[in-house]
């Protein structure tokens, strides 16, 4: 799908009323499941208390990955904070950030979280628009390797069966910048694609001899005595992390993007200052889920999670980088324009507010 082009406006700006038509999905689970998988389908305003940039009365459509990445979203939409600020929420949990991605550009849902290679590739099928960067996840994110297999090395993966997820931005960095960077190509190897959700088992079975994946997957392996680390991608990465709107999303409500906002300043302070209360809301997410993770292998997944909402210096030319190598992949045609891709305004209104 291409890009929707929409009025430009001053970030805070309000326009005219306007909204979207709500499609269904079917990728991992449909809305229903989705629903009951996380206990609310609608959380509403009550009584909260509003401010000046108070949101209009719009039911935000919430993409979230429901591996560790999208863990800070998941605390967002459980803890109250969206309540607070007057905003009505509907969650859609996939299990990678790709797919949250896909959806927007569909139209499917309003905000979603995802990684840079994703978001350039949003940005130039869908016109998405980063409202800010919210985490850095490089330390979530490792190769790893059967631990029976004896390997120490990402170079050792030859000839060798590695999980991947096709089209997930941890794919894109580890087959274009890490592997040959550890002395591995793409035809040294044979890659096998699958969800990161399936990989722990796919190793445990030993239908693949490694996986490219991340928390709370890997401190699974690990704590199981299943997969050892070769790589953790920090050491190439950090990975930062954006909350991307759709341009319909950014012309028409404004406003609640700005309280929107403040709400996540809310969850960052929460992760800084009552770090027991983050673990309890998102630990009960995967032992819902019937995971078999001990509390002690929680902490040290959603550890390796750097909440840190901003705006840092370096993003353009962290993305323009990453763009060059999309283009060189014939994944996207050209280096978007940041300064229109990157919404800076309403983070500084929020903070402001």
């Amino acid at each position: 799908m291409g890009a929707t082009t929409t009025p430009s406006l001053a970030d805070g700006q309000a326009p005219s009323n306007g909204g979207n038509t709500m499609t269904n999905w079917t990728r991992e689970m449909n809305r229903r499941q989705c629903m009951i998988a996380t206990g609310a389908g609608i959380l509403t305003a009550g009584l909260a208390a509003r401010s000046s940039w108070a949101a209009d009365q719009v039911t935000v459509r919430q993409g979230y990955q429901t591996n560790m990445w999208g863990m800070p979203t998941y605390y967002l939409l459980r803890s109250g904070l969206l309540q607070k600020h007057g905003i009505k929420a509907e969650q859609f949990a996939v299990p990678s950030g790709n797919l949250t991605m896909q959806q927007m550009v569909a139209r499917q849902v309003d905000l979603g979280t995802f990684a840079g290679p994703s978001f350039a590739i949003g940005r130039e099928k869908g016109g998405l628009i980063a409202i800010a960067m919210i985490e850095y996840v490089g330390k979530t994110a490792r190769v790893m390797a059967r631990k029976d297999l004896g390997l120490t090395k990402v170079a050792q993966l030859k000839g060798k069966k590695v999980a991947n997820q096709t089209g997930a931005s941890i794919a894109n960095i580890f087959d274009y910048e890490i592997a040959p960077k550890e002395g591995l190509h793409k035809a040294d190897f044979t890659e096998v694609r699958m969800n990161v959700n399936d990989m722990v088992s796919a190793l445990s079975a030993k239908t693949v001899d490694a996986m490219v994946d991340v928390e709370p997957y890997n401190s699974i392996a690990e704590a199981n005595g299943i997969a050892n680390t070769l790589v953790n991608f920090y050491k190439f990465d950090k990975l930062p992390v954006f909350m991307a709107a759709t341009p319909d999303f950014v012309h028409n409500h404004p406003n609640t993007i700005v309280a929107y906002l403040k709400a996540w300043l809310d969850v960052a302070r929460d992760f800084k200052n009552k770090p027991e209360k983050v673990h309890d809301v998102i630990f009960g997410f995967y032992s819902d889920k019937g995971f078999e993770m001990s509390k002690a292998t929680f902490v040290n997944a959603i550890s390796r999670v750097e909440v840190d909402i901003g705006w840092p210096d370096d993003l353009d030319h962290y993305m323009t980088r990453n763009a060059e190598l999309l283009i060189k992949q014939h994944k996207i045609k050209k280096i978007p324009d940041w300064n229109k891709a990157f919404r800076r305004g309403f983070l500084q209104r929020a903070l402001s507010a």
